[in-house]
Formats: structure tokens, C-alpha cells, sequence
């Protein structure tokens, strides 16, 4: 074999589905090839043409499309195209343009029609093409939890069971012992306010206090209630059971009641039970039986994993343990320290914030204070409140913030005009260490207190940024530091120093660079949203991205998020302590395929990123 068949060998080897053939009729396939080269821009394939050869990619990147010109498939090293046209009547059926200066291998015609014809595993896997194939992987994930596809309406078997509040306790009782419920919706069309009552309400506000049975129910009645619409899912439900500690949610289809789900609804969907550990949590009498804890979350998110729950059902859950940890502890400190002498809201800060934690995540909070904070007053207070929350926080596995981005280091503990003043200098003035900063900070939620002031603070944030080109030029910048790990050739890149040498990084090079660049499309919008998905969703619905590649942006995010989550459980499982490192011979064949698809798909993500907001135009 002469060097140049010799490279061709061992470039098909690594990739399917020639490694699926027996290694004579691969050396015969790589004497039988053939060599072209498109530059970027370049048209390969036009529709109707006559094809006579099967189009292997060596390097670069091609976009095929549809016969209406809608972008179809995207695809890099190790793809192929034009098998479409050979195996109907050896005409192109979808048009293919070089997207960068590109290598093709070319297999003659009769070359593949043997293959196809002799190797079963080769023909079954040309007719799946790339893109199908990440897509119907992230698609299994999610069609295989009941969770994710059961609607809240789903659960209803008959029509509420409800009551005029001027009805008795008594007769609540009564009906409730009848129809074999705990609750009953409260409601009338003189008195349109919602309300539930349970038997736990009759129990802890009639019986234990000796009040009369003949109480109007509407006397101790709920309102203010939590609800749900029935189109959403089963999952949904249970985070806002989960977030708000009821066990009792109205389900509305337009905005009228139709039913009640009730915590035994959702227990019967969800065999390995969140919901069991933020109810301890809530129980829990001092850091150290939360810190008992730890081995239940872990537990926890192993099972979900297991049972093959979405990253986004994942990163919730895990954010609303999380986040009940830190309410908890809020709780356990105001009674150690007193009420506040000000008024305050604890914020939560980026992966929590966006509802996408993990079990390997560091605790990044801040604290807003009523304008009448005066340090000299008032600042122990909070220094102590922040130290029991950052310290119990720790204790509980979650890291301190190497780089400071906590409640007990004072910048981040300021004033409402305070914080207002910072994001208005990080906007019109975006230094690095200010772009850094509004990275971090622009993804916030309140968890305790006051949390409305964190809603205003990201009204103020959008407002000002979407009068800023200039700042949001700067952000792509900043969002564009952090690239996938792709080399020249499409080779993984791996990491040159420290203890995680020859591994990838899939935060830092994987789901961080993927929210980045959402949350720069998503303020570019004005979208209040805060998780990647929501985000992403509304973007694609304000039609700034080109057709398709919204699609494929969340494929290539939930594919590059399992893959983290998936060995992240891994290593919880045999006994390691979890990281977020992989190196790639761990990983399997279908990982690494569709891995590189989706780093190659974030790689033009930020390609069009600087297109479309031109950061370089911007001094």
C-alpha cells in the first residue's frame, strides 16, 4: 500500500461504519478512493445532477440542503453525504455547499453498492444520517421518562370535588369523607376567589384550637394559591410542589378550575423521590442533619440518571434541592440571629439561578439590602447570616466559590441602589473584569426574602441592555473565549495541565459556552427567561436564528449535558469523587460520534454569534 492509501486506512478505521467491516474489505475499500478538495463557499452538489460517487468527509464542514433551500443536515469530519443519490436512481436529492474549506474521500459508485449490498451493519447505518441520529438520541432520552410526558389534566379521573365557602366544616369533612379525598376547591360564582381546604387544615385550624364545627369553610380556607394548567407536565408539577413545599396544586385549563393533583399523584410517577429529600430538608434542626443528607442527593441524582431523565429535569431538580438547602439554612439562621434588622433577599447565582445544577456545582450567592442598610448599624447582622449560610452551604457540598462570589465577601452584599449602580457600570462600561462579572451575575434568582427585588433588578438589566449594542458586542466576545474542543481535523482537544492532563473539560468547554451564547441571544430579545431551554425556545420564536439551527443548538446542548451528567453518576457509583473531566477512551463509540456532532454544532453557533452582532465593528 502506497502512504497516502495508508492514511486513508487509518482514517476510515476510526470512524463508522467502516469500523464495522471486516479489515480485508477495508484495505480494499481505502486502494479504491478517491480525493477532492472544495473550498469554503464552494457548491459540491447541485440538485438533479448525476452522481457517481459517495462523499466521506476528511476535514472541514459541508451543509446540505433541501430541494426548497432550507438547511436539512450540517455535518463534519467523519460524515458523509450523497447516499441519497445513489440509492435512488444515482441522482442528488439534497444540494451540498462546503461550509469551510473542505477534504472529501470519494467512493466510487460500485465500491459502495457492494458495501451496502454485503454489510448489513454498513447499510443500516448509511440510512440514518447524522443529524437524525443525535437528534432520535436525545429524543429517547426524553420519551423514556413518564414524567416529561404526562400532562398534569392527565391525572383528573372525574370532575372536581368543590364547595361554597358559607358550606360548614362540618359538611367538608363529611363530603371529603365520601368521596375518600384529602382537599376540596372552595369557590362560588358570588365569591370567584379560589381557595382549598385539606383534612389538615381541619385538623390544625378547627380541632386543635376547639373551634366550632359549623365554621364557614371559607373561614379557613387557603387562597393565594399555588396552581397549574393542565397542559403542563407531571415534572412541572412536582417542582412547584417541590420549590413551594405544598402538597396540594388546583389544576386551572383556562383559568378555571378543573381538579387537584395531590403529592400521592405525582409520588405514583416518581419512584426515586426528590420530593423525599427537600422534605427532609425541611425537617432537618441544624447543619449537621443536613449535612446527613449529602448521601441522599447523591442517591437521588443517581436514580434519576438511571432511569433516564433529561438534563433539564435533572438540572431542576437538582437546583430546587439546592435551592431548599439554602432556604433551610436561611431559616435556621434568623432563629440563631434574630429577624433582620432590614429587610433582605438572598439571591441564588447562575447554574442555580438558571435551574441547571448538578452534583459537582460551588455555591455562587449575593445579598440585596433595603436602601436604609447602614454598615455601621446593621452589617454583623448579615456578615453572620451570610457566614452560617456559605459555611452550612459547604457543609452540605457545595464548595466554597473559588473566586469570592458569595454573601460574606462584602462587595456582594450591598444596597438595592448599590446593585443597580453596579449593573449600570458593568453595561456601560464592560471591562473584562466587568463582562466577567455580568457573566456571573446576570443569572440570578431570589430564594429568601424579599425575592421580588430580584425580579425587579432583572427588568432593570434587560432594559438597559437592550439599549446597548456596544455591551452586547462585548459579551460575544467574552462568550467566545471558551470554544469547543475541536482541533484542525476534528479531534478532540484535550487539557495540558494540572491532574486533569488528556481529558475534556464538559463545563468549561461543553454546557458553559452553549449558555454563553444563549444568554447573549436571549438579552438580545429583552426574554426574561432564565434556563438555557426556556431561553433557547423563545429565541427560536423571535427568529434570529437561521431555520433549524435553534433545533439543533438544543440537541447539541442536551447531548453535551448528558454526556456530563452520565459520568458524573459514573464515578458517584464507583466510588469516586465526581468531577466534570472526561477523557475520551471512557467515553463509547455512540458518546464520542455524537459528541463531536454536537461540539461541531456549538462550534458554528458561535460562528453565527459573531456574525450576527459583529464584536469586532464594536472599539
Amino acid at each position: 500500500m502506497q502512504a497516502e492509501q495508508l492514511e486513508i486506512l487509518d482514517f476510515l478505521r476510526r470512524y463508522p461504519p467502516f469500523n464495522q467491516l471486516p479489515e480485508s474489505v477495508l484495505e480494499w475499500t481505502s486502494t479504491q478512493v478517491e480525493v477532492s478538495y472544495f473550498k469554503a463557499g464552494a457548491q459540491i452538489l447541485t440538485f438533479g445532477q448525476e452522481v457517481d460517487a459517495w462523499y466521506v468527509i476528511r476535514s472541514g464542514a459541508v451543509e446540505v440542503y433541501r430541494r426548497n433551500g432550507d438547511l436539512y443536515n450540517r455535518l463534519s469530519e467523519g460524515g458523509f453525504f450523497g447516499e441519497f443519490g445513489l440509492l435512488r436512481h444515482r441522482r442528488v436529492r439534497f444540494p451540498t455547499v462546503a461550509l469551510e474549506d473542505t477534504l472529501v474521500y470519494l467512493i466510487p459508485e460500485p465500491v459502495f453498492t457492494e458495501l451496502f449490498d454485503q454489510h448489513e451493519l454498513f447499510a443500516d447505518f448509511v440510512e440514518v444520517e447524522d443529524r437524525t441520529r443525535l437528534r432520535q438520541a436525545v429524543a429517547r432520552r426524553e420519551d423514556a421518562n413518564e414524567l416529561m410526558t404526562a400532562q398534569v389534566g392527565q391525572l383528573i379521573p372525574r370532575a372536581p370535588i368543590s364547595l361554597d365557602p358559607q358550606a360548614s366544616v362540618r359538611q367538608a369533612a363529611h363530603l371529603m369523607t365520601q368521596e375518600g379525598i384529602s382537599s376540596l376547591l372552595v369557590f362560588s360564582a358570588e365569591q370567584p376567589e379560589l381557595g382549598l381546604v385539606t383534612d389538615r387544615d381541619i385538623r390544625s385550624r378547627v380541632v386543635a384550637p376547639g373551634l366550632s364545627f359549623d365554621l364557614p369553610v371559607g373561614d379557613i380556607m387557603t387562597t393565594d394559591l399555588i396552581c397549574v394548567e393542565a397542559n403542563q407536565m407531571l415534572f412541572e408539577a412536582m417542582l412547584l410542589m417541590l420549590r413551594h413545599n405544598v402538597h396540594h396544586l388546583p389544576i386551572l385549563k383556562h383559568q378555571k378550575p378543573i381538579g387537584v393533583v395531590a403529592l400521592s399523584d405525582v409520588i405514583r410517577y416518581e419512584s426515586q423521590n426528590s420530593l423525599f429529600v427537600v422534605s427532609s430538608i425541611f425537617r432537618a434542626q441544624s447543619i449537621e442533619e443536613l449535612q446527613a443528607l449529602r448521601p441522599e442527593v447523591q442517591a437521588c441524582f443517581t436514580r434519576m440518571v438511571n432511569e433516564d431523565a433529561n438534563s433539564h429535569m435533572i438540572g431542576k431538580a437538582m437546583a430546587v434541592i439546592g435551592r431548599s438547602f439554602k432556604q433551610r439554612l436561611l431559616e435556621l439562621a434568623e432563629h440563631k440571629l434574630g429577624p433582620p434588622p432590614v429587610p433582605y433577599c438572598f439571591l441564588a447565582l447562575g447554574s442555580m439561578a438558571r435551574d441547571e445544577q448538578l452534583i459537582v456545582t460551588d455555591q455562587d450567592n449575593a445579598l440585596i439590602l433595603d436602601n436604609r442598610f447602614d454598615p455601621q448599624v446593621h452589617d454583623a447582622y448579615f456578615a453572620e447570616l451570610a457566614a452560617f449560610v456559605s459555611d452550612g452551604l459547604a457543609a452540605c457540598g457545595y464548595t466554597y466559590c473559588t473566586g469570592k462570589i458569595m454573601a460574606t465577601n462584602p462587595q456582594w452584599r450591598q444596597p438595592r441602589r448599590v446593585w443597580e449602580n453596579y449593573f449600570a457600570q458593568w453595561i456601560d462600561q464592560p471591562t473584562p473584569q466587568f463582562l466577567l462579572n455580568s457573566a456571573i451575575f446576570f443569572d440570578l434568582e431570589g430564594v429568601w426574602g424579599q425575592e421580588h427585588w430580584a425580579q425587579e433588578l432583572q427588568a432593570f438589566i434587560l432594559r438597559r441592555t437592550r439599549k446597548s449594542p456596544r455591551f452586547l458586542a462585548c459579551m460575544v466576545r467574552n462568550a467566545l473565549q471558551r470554544t469547543p474542543p475541536l482541533g484542525f481535523f476534528k479531534d478532540f482537544v484535550m487539557e495540558t495541565d494540572g491532574r486533569h492532563t488528556n481529558s475534556i473539560n464538559m463545563k468549561r468547554r461543553g454546557t458553559a459556552p452553549v449558555a454563553d451564547l444563549i444568554r447573549v441571544h436571549a438579552l438580545a430579545i429583552g426574554s426574561s427567561a432564565l434556563n438555557s431551554f426556556e431561553r433557547l425556545q423563545e429565541i427560536i420564536e423571535a427568529s434570529i436564528l437561521p431555520k433549524g439551527r435553534g433545533q439543533d443548538l438544543r440537541d447539541a446542548l442536551e447531548f453535551i449535558a448528558m454526556v456530563r451528567i452520565r459520568h458524573q453518576a459514573l464515578d458517584l457509583a464507583a466510588g469516586r469523587e465526581p468531577d466534570n473531566n472526561i477523557e475520551p477512551e471512557n467515553l463509547s463509540d455512540f458518546e464520542r460520534k455524537h459528541l463531536k456532532d454536537a461540539f461541531q454544532i456549538l462550534s458554528h453557533a458561535q460562528k453565527y454569534l459573531k456574525y450576527r452582532y459583529q464584536p469586532n465593528r464594536i472599539g
